[in-house]
């Protein structure tokens, strides 16, 4: 039998376990030799049924950990739904649920399916408390001094080298400390708009750029965005001439997950470009990847120093530290000076701790852990709201990330169901939180970045039972 039509009847009969639910979502798949041992064939032969079946979605590769039978190919519930804009919809801000929400950050005993923090077990806290007794040792000043207006050097020169994704098209001098990746989306959006100017935004789009936007007295154009593939650039094409600046976060989005494709990112690239429009890129999930490598953000086509490249410690090292990163291409020098006015500098003392801990702290090993602990959860999630969840419920496929976009049925509020959920301690971020107009009522917003335990499981389970309930 010919080699080409033995890798095919590998890939078919694995394709067959698959379909007879033999082999199930993350499941592994034998690795390259005891496949090669089990069919008696040659590793290459191996290596292209793999490949073939990873090109139809059906298993996918973690690198150094083998193949994986893949979350698509035993999708039980639809994508949700791609938002139809209408710019003549009711406005209504979310402030009010935002407060709500927010107002439960140091509930305790509270399940935290709400705000999108790292419950502490991600954490690395015994290494973070080391390299703050490092740096303490050899501070003369406790870290009372000013440190530079740009940000520590030691800490830019950490963050360009962990920055191999760019491969080595930033550098220190690139880089601009801020307080989070918040105060960078802000300090980006002052920096190239002004009051009355229209910004590009995903939908739904994550709610603190929303507030951003609004408190700078910006217009935001919601733009329909697809769950896996991103923003649709053929409508983004048609409001582009009216834009000041587009605020997108292309590596695993906030709310919905997804990662935007290469040719997406370069398209993308080159329409800002032609229209000379700034891009804000908001890149704080891009290490936190499922797939095999990090992805590339639109920075990395960027030759025209528009797009505004930013970054943080904040989702996978430490929340509270507030210490992020842009790379303002064009607009650097007008960053510093607004950070000059708003902050003078950032606090030394947590610029050098995460200094250390990403030189001495083994951070990509971190990261690798973490990465795994989250892709577990996903996989635990994704099985709960298809037991728990009514069979109509409409679910994400994140690539990345911590969050998962639940739609629905349209008789549901998922605002009226917040409160009934609170009562029984368990919190979830609502649809219209999402949005600058009265939509995505019927939908909701889950982190899987926590402790996964019993409770959790069986809280998901009480959750599934109050919208069936409702029904």
């Amino acid at each position: 039998m010919s080699k080409d039509v033995l890798y095919l009847k590998i890939a078919k009969s694995v394709t067959e376990q698959i379909q007879s639910d033999t082999l199930q979502f993350g499941d592994r798949l034998p690795s390259l030799r005891s496949a090669q041992k089990l069919y008696n064939v040659s590793l290459n032969t191996v290596k292209q049924a793999y490949m073939e079946l990873e090109s139809r979605s059906l298993v996918e590769s973690r690198p150094k950990y083998g193949y994986f039978v893949s979350q698509t190919s035993q999708r039980k519930l639809a994508l949700p739904s791609i938002a139809k804009i209408k710019e003549a919809a009711v406005q209504k801000s979310p402030e009010d649920l935002i407060d709500k929400v927010f107002g439960t950050i140091s509930g305790k005993d509270i399940t935290q399916f709400a705000l999108g923090i790292p419950g502490e077990s991600f954490l690395p806290l015994a290494k973070l408390k080391k390299s703050i007794n490092n740096v303490i040792k050899r501070k003369n000043d406790s870290g009372t001094d000013y440190e530079p207006v740009q940000g520590s050097e030691h800490l830019r020169r950490e963050i360009a080298k962990w920055a191999l994704v760019l491969e080595g098209k930033i550098t220190e001098d690139d880089l601009v400390i801020t307080s989070g990746a918040m105060n960078a989306v802000y300090n980006c959006l002052m920096a190239v708009t002004k009051p009355g100017d229209s910004v590009a935004v995903e939908s739904p789009v994550y709610f603190g750029i929303l507030q951003a936007i609004e408190l700078l007295g910006l217009k935001a154009v919601e733009i329909p965005t697809h769950p896996i593939l991103g923003i649709d650039l053929d409508e983004l094409k048609k409001v582009l001439p009216k834009l000041s600046a587009c605020c997108f976060v292309t590596n695993f989005n906030n709310p919905l997950g997804f990662q935007m494709p290469d040719e997406n990112k370069k398209e993308l690239v080159r329409l800002i470009t032609e229209y000379n429009v700034p891009l804000i890129e908001d890149d704080i999930y891009g290490n936190v990847y499922f797939g095999a490598e990090r992805p590339k953000p639109c920075k990395y086509y960027d030759e025209a120093g528009l797009v505004m490249w930013i970054g943080s410690v904040t989702k996978v090292l430490a929340p509270g530290y507030r210490v992020g990163w842009v790379a303002p291409g064009k607009f650097k020098d007008k960053i510093i000076r607004q950070k000059l006015v708003q902050t003078v500098c950032s606090p030394s003392l947590y610029s050098d701790v995460i200094a250390d801990f990403l030189e001495y702290g083994r951070y990509d090993h971190h990261l690798r852990m973490f990465r795994n602990k989250l892709y577990a959860n996903y996989h635990q999630i994704q099985k709960s709201v298809a037991s728990y969840f009514p069979d109509n419920t409409k679910i994400s496929e994140p690539k990345g990330g911590f969050m998962l976009w639940l739609e629905l049925d349209k008789r549901i509020c998922t605002e009226d169901l917040y409160d009934e959920a609170f009562s029984k301690k368990i919190n979830f971020a609502p649809g219209r939180m999402f949005s600058q107009y009265n939509q995505y009522q019927n939908c909701m917003r889950l982190n899987y970045a926590l402790e996964w335990t019993d409770r959790v499981e069986s809280d998901l389970e009480k959750l599934g039972k109050m919208i069936k309930n409702r029904l």
